[in-house]
């Protein structure tokens, strides 16, 4: 139905001349139309087989809705120039069609929007809301109709359950039989009119630059009576196709329909098996329309997304989802949770019933949680051994008392690949620990908490976590629950059976040493549990940070039984809190990363962690050189700092073995070094070695550069004088410009030289007024001009021009040093020049405050000019072993090796994401010290696409900086132990963003 000549009769009853265009659609053709004036509307044409039923029904819906629906967007019905609101005009072939027009609604298709967040799933519920709560009360009687699309009708699937074999028939017929017993049920919910067709070429988005929400729900051409919660379901299924979490995507929505239209219990109690059954008429009506209608690839759009939705659906109990359901509604997720902790509190029992051997009835609680200094470094607490000798240690600090701890408490041992998942906005990691723990010595005996039936004994050692566990069922008047005693030792298995009673105080087993227990050191796993939820001999015992409200009511806090109390419950500070006391009490020039700001409280390797345990990857951090909280960094300093730490005026090996080391890492003329304790100090320092050896006082540096906080180095940094708050440039600091072959003034193969000549210029000009240079100052790799590395013969040249009136040559190597580029130790060697001072910052000691300055022989003579030069903590024992340390890590571990590979993969990897999305203007660095900006075609900055791809990464678990004087520049310089999987990971997200259309604002 494309026949211009019948869509220009169409519009000629309405005045309107204008072009059209096909829009899809399932039983009407829909047409957009623009007209001349530049309106735009939308046609309907009907098939011939029309019913006029069907027309009274949506005039009176929608006028139903103009009169009700306040605050909703919704098309009106255009009148022709006549009056009509419906017209019947005939085809080319003689076949009258049933014509109207609709006013057009501008927005998004929500089919077009990539990301789908939380934020605006609940503006998807909250309108789809509205919709129904207008149409309560609206009645016709076409509304009652047979439709295959209604939910109250959907059994006949079965008969077209030959269609499908194999896993698609499995579960198809598993849903179906569910839908059969549920019917009765189903039959006696709330019913009226609704929508019923939410899909998402129904949805329109608005956006700008604050916000994004759902802007009209359009096509009332599905709309039918049923049971309501129908409608929601309708809209959930549809809402979170390719969603790795279904089930959480889905909550947001439920909460939003809630907020517009009250739902009720009973409701969301078959809000899972109705998504379902959506989506199972779905598939079936694809698997028909490909017989009927092979060519009409709407029908089939979505066949792909509504199955793998189906099979992730399929594996979600659905009783966890009535709970996580009924949590939107703001009620406990579990029916029952108060009625078991009434019971509970009226049962208290000591914990000799437990463990009547021990004879203890009190606890102490070391924590365990994610930031615990009690755990420290996690090759101490993954160490069974140390980690038992901490419990020992706690235990002689805390006498007559058994240690206790863990509900609710996020724990660092699930912070692994184990307990990993892909959640919706990347990965999750299951650190909420759901019971309680009771640290006792392996073989003591455990005793039963409460009359019940034993539910499984199991060796579930195959999870490699757990060890045998024993299940106690218990009922009472009002309800049951289960008790549940993990890590066991194997005897468990014979000591009690599968249906046996068992008493308050009988033996169920023994504390299982970690040969038996999974692995972990010999404590008891005590945890309540309201609903097995289909699990038959073990249950899961720790759960993801975003279900914890959930699991808080499936899993009550054992302490209701026994009475003690859990430090869980204290009140810590939030983010919020933290963010507000920062404000309150510190400077406000102090930055924060990220719109969404991190709590980070854990580091290891290559990965920092928050609260919740989620690991990020940090390809921002290069201070933490050899990885964060690297363990023989760590043990070095704790090691001497037990010892010794003291200042330089005593002697002492270690500054002579660190300055040996650090040393022998440079060509032989850099052969002096003086230890201080930050870059800042470092390129203070140097510059004062400039200005005595000299007698000069006017630098030369680089434009966007940046060289540390103090006044000297804040004077000679245009980042800082030229940026905001800064005075402007000094004027004994002269800029060269930034020599960017990318954007900057010269791009061609004689880039560098172009660039030196500045140099010359400025000694030239120096020279002319009775001056020299007394130092020209550069980072060896340009890091906040956006990481750009200096064009050949540039240095080369500009040392020769400083060189030749007497100034030196210092190479800022902060951020690049130490092995970074990969190739060489020092960035500066790539280029093929000999620096007079070379200055070191705190990567030297992987965070911890070390700085240095090395030098030729003659500017550290020249400096010794009887002035003497100390440095309360430079060089001090405790640095001196850190940075020792260091040093042998990169050797031993072979991280230059490393920088070196993993560098190259990123660049070759990154240049062909920049074939796929032009967006990416240039890719460039060396090592682990690499940058890509944005730009346009014509090679304009994106600052606004930039902000938005480094946001996106942290919400995907990838923390990256932007920099560059346009603020367009993505810095990738992680810790040098940043291995292939991490830049694997790193690329897989970056692509994924590119790929979102909120990316092309």
């Amino acid at each position: 139905m494309t026949d211009k000549a019948f869509i220009n009769a169409c519009l000629a009853k309405y005045g309107i001349k204008g072009k059209s265009e096909s829009l899809p659609g399932e039983l009407d053709f829909n047409f957009l139309i623009v007209s001349d004036e530049g309106i735009k509307y939308v046609l309907k044409v009907s098939r011939p087989d029309y019913n006029q039923e069907v027309f009274d029904f949506q005039e009176k819906l929608l006028s139903h809705l103009a009169q009700f629906g306040i605050g909703l967007n919704f098309p009106n019905l255009i009148s022709t120039i006549k009056g009509e609101t419906l017209i019947f005009v005939a085809d080319s072939v003689g076949r009258m069609r049933a014509v109207r027009m609709l006013s057009w609604i501008e927005g998004s298709l929500w089919s077009s929007i990539c990301p789908i967040s939380d934020t605006l799933l609940f503006s998807l519920g909250i309108e789809a809301g509205k919709i129904t709560k207008t149409l309560y009360e609206f009645k016709h009687t076409f509304s009652a109709r047979s439709f295959d699309w209604n939910l109250d009708n959907a059994g006949w699937v079965q008969d077209s359950i030959h269609l499908f074999s194999g896993e698609q028939n499995a579960i198809l017929k598993s849903f179906i039989e569910q839908y059969k017993k549920a019917k009765p049920k189903l039959s006696l919910l709330r019913k009226s009119v609704i929508h019923n067709d939410a899909n998402d070429n129904n949805i329109l988005v608005y956006s700008n630059e604050t916000e994004i929400k759902v802007k009209a729900i359009i096509d009332y051409g599905d709309a039918v009576y049923s049971n309501t919660i129908n409608d929601l379901a309708v809209t959930v299924a549809y809402a979170i196709m390719g969603k790795p979490d279904p089930l959480r995507a889905s909550l947001p929505i439920v909460q939003g329909y809630h907020t517009s239209f009250t739902l009720l219990d009973e409701e969301v109690n078959h809000l899972h098996l109705l998504v379902a059954m959506r989506l199972v008429i779905s598939v079936t009506k694809s698997a028909i329309n490909r017989e009927k209608e092979p060519e009409n690839t709407y029908l089939q759009i979505s066949d792909k997304s509504a199955w793998e939705l189906l099979k992730k659906w399929k594996n979600i109990n659905e009783n966890y989802a009535y709970y996580t359901f009924r949590s939107g509604l703001g009620l406990n997720a579990h029916p029952n949770e108060d009625t078991v902790k009434k019971w509970l509190l009226g049962q208290r029992i000591n914990l000799s019933t437990l463990f009547p051997t021990i004879g203890l009835t009190l606890t102490s609680q070391p924590d365990m949680g994610i930031g615990s200094t009690f755990l420290g470094h996690r090759i101490d607490f993954d160490n069974n051994e140390v980690f038992w000798q901490k419990i020992k240690e706690w235990n002689k600090k805390h006498p007559d008392t058994i240690p206790s701890n863990g509900y609710m408490e996020i724990r660092p041992f699930y912070s692994t690949e184990t307990y990993k998942k892909e959640g919706n906005t990347g990965p999750e990691y299951r650190t909420v620990h759901l019971g309680t723990d009771f640290w006792v010595e392996a073989k003591t005996p455990v005793h039963c908490a409460l009359d019940g039936i034993v539910h499984s004994v199991k060796n579930n050692n195959n999870h490699k976590d757990y060890g045998p566990t024993v299940i106690i069922k218990h009922d009472f008047q009002d309800g049951s629950f289960f008790t549940l005693y993990g890590h066991l030792s194997l005897s468990a298995l014979s000591v009690v059976t599968n249906g046996q009673f068992v008493k308050k105080g009988d033996l169920l087993g023994y504390i299982g040493d970690n040969q038996e227990n999974g692995h972990w050191a010999p404590h008891l796993h005590f945890q309540l549990i309201l609903d097995m939820m289909d699990n038959t001999s073990d249950f899961p015992g720790v759960a993801f940070p975003v279900e914890q409200d959930i699991w808080m009511s499936i899993c009550p806090d054992p302490s209701l039984l026994f009475g003690f109390g859990n430090d869980i419950h204290k009140e810590k500070n939030t983010a919020e809190d933290i963010l507000n006391k920062r404000k309150k009490h510190l400077g406000r020039s102090l930055s924060i990363s990220y719109h969404n700001p991190l709590h980070i409280v854990r580091g290891e390797g290559a990965y920092l962690l928050d609260t919740t345990g989620r690991k990020y990857i940090d390809t921002v951090n290069n201070v933490a050189h050899v990885g964060h909280e690297h363990y023989r960094v760590v043990k070095v300093g704790i090691d001497q700092m037990s010892v010794l730490n003291t200042n330089t005026r005593y002697l002492h090996e270690n500054i002579i073995l660190f300055a040996e080391k650090l040393l022998s890492t440079f060509p032989s003329e850099l052969c002096v070094v003086h230890f201080v304790n930050s870059g800042s100090e470092a390129n203070e320092l140097a510059l004062r070695m400039a200005y005595t050896y000299t007698g000069q006082k006017d630098i030369l540096a680089l434009d966007a550069g940046y060289h540390g906080n103090t006044n000297n180095c804040i004077d000679i940094s245009p980042y800082k004088f030229n940026g905001k708050g800064g005075k402007g440039i000094p004027a004994n600091t002269h800029i060269i410009p930034l020599p960017d072959t990318f954007r900057g003034l010269y791009r061609d193969v004689n880039a560098g030289l172009s660039y030196a000549n500045h140099v010359y210029e400025i000694t030239s000009s120096l020279n002319k007024n009775g001056k020299s240079p007394a130092a020209f100052i550069h980072e060896s790799i340009v890091s906040c001009g956006g990481q750009i590395e200096l064009p050949p013969l540039f240095l080369e040249r500009a040392y020769k021009y400083v060189r030749n009136i007497g100034g030196v040559c210092i190479a800022d190597e902060v951020q690049t040093g130490l092995g970074r580029v990969g190739s060489h130790w020092w960035a500066f060697e790539q280029y093929g020049v000999l620096p007079d001072i070379v200055t070191i910052g705190k990567p030297l000691g992987n965070g911890h405050p070390i700085g240095a300055v090395v030098c030729t022989r003659a500017i550290a003579d020249s400096f010794a000019n009887g002035m003497e030069f100390f440095n309360t903590f430079g060089g001090n024992p405790v640095s001196s072993a850190i940075g020792n340390e260091v040093i042998n890590v990169v050797i031993e571990e072979g991280l230059r090796q490393n920088a070196e590979q993993i560098g190259k993969y990123l660049i070759e990897e990154l240049n062909m994401v920049k074939q796929k999305f032009p967006i990416i203007g240039d890719v460039r660095g060396k090592g682990l010290f690499l940058g890509f900006e944005l730009t346009t075609s014509d090679l304009n900055p994106l600052p606004e696409q930039t902000s938005y791809l480094s946001n996106r990464m942290r919400e995907l678990g990838i923390l990256t900086s932007t920099d560059g004087p346009d603020n367009n520049v993505i810095k990738i310089k992680p810790p040098l132990c940043f291995s292939k999987q991490n830049a694997e990971d790193f690329l897989i997200r970056l692509q994924q963003i590119l790929r979102e259309n909120a990316m092309q604002f």
